[in-house]
């Protein structure tokens, strides 16, 4: 099911992906044509209104991941495991068995080197994995933000090692987030699994976005990396100013 994404790297072929948490959506894009819909936990800013993703649990996850599935009819669908639902190898795997049973196809984790044990437990049951390094959102209250990862020498070296290792533990990808486009670019050409890149640059594999901030959903932050294609929150307020007005009038 996923060795095709190596296939696309070899070939050439760019591969795409969006989020999704809904079932209207999730059809939409799955009619799109793309080749991956996540069910990200940036659904716990854009849809339940979280500061961040450190609050959102494993039974929304789980809520949001059914919902997508009824809409995916041929898409991969990938569902992220939220934060410390894979502390431990056997909690990574509990996580990723509960996603898989509502529907999840693949799941994705956040970190490299220091989580080979969980992708390799997940992995050696039979589920396919997504890794993700660069910056984590997981960790953006530890960090202090989301800063741009790979600009040194160093820090370029060790994002190759997660890179490697992710790879080598049985990940069929790896997103790189917010990462250095020349360091992105060189991890790409230096593994066989394809790199699917967010605010990474041009030269990834593939490239992956939160669907409120391509289709401008979420007017209140959009990233310095996003070129949002439409505004639909704008179309939503005059919709309901629309309604509003004529209500009013009678």
């Amino acid at each position: 099911m996923v060795e095709k994404f190596r296939e696309m790297k070899r070939r050439g072929e760019r591969i795409t992906a969006l989020t999704a948490y809904d079932y209207p959506t999730a059809r939409l894009l799955d009619e799109s044509g793309l080749d991956i819909i996540l069910v990200g936990d940036s659904v716990g800013m854009v849809v339940l209104g979280y500061k961040d993703t450190t609050q959102v649990t494993l039974d929304e996850m789980l809520h949001h991941t059914r919902a997508v599935r009824r809409g995916v009819k041929r898409a991969l669908l990938v569902a992220d495991i939220p934060i410390h639902t894979y502390d431990t190898p056997e909690q990574a795997l509990e996580t990723a068995r509960a996603l898989r049973d509502v529907g999840a196809e693949a799941v994705k984790l956040e970190g490299g080197l220091s989580h080979v044990p969980q992708i390799e437990t997940i992995v050696g049951a039979g589920i396919p994995f997504m890794a993700h390094i660069g910056m984590l959102p997981q960790s953006v209250r530890e960090e202090g933000g989301y800063k741009v990862k790979g600009r040194s020498r160093e820090q370029a070296d060790a994002l190759l090692q997660d890179a490697r290792a992710v790879e080598a533990a049985g990940a069929f990808s790896v997103v790189l987030e917010i990462v250095a486009p020349d360091t992105a670019k060189m991890i790409s050409a230096s593994i066989e699994i394809p790199t699917i890149g967010i605010g990474s640059g041009n030269e990834c594999d593939g490239q992956i976005l939160v669907t409120h901030d391509l289709i401008g959903l979420f007017p209140w932050f959009t990233p310095k990396f996003v070129a949002p294609e439409a505004n639909v929150a704008e179309q939503i307020r005059k919709a309901a100013w629309g309604f509003v007005d004529r209500t009013r009038r009678g």
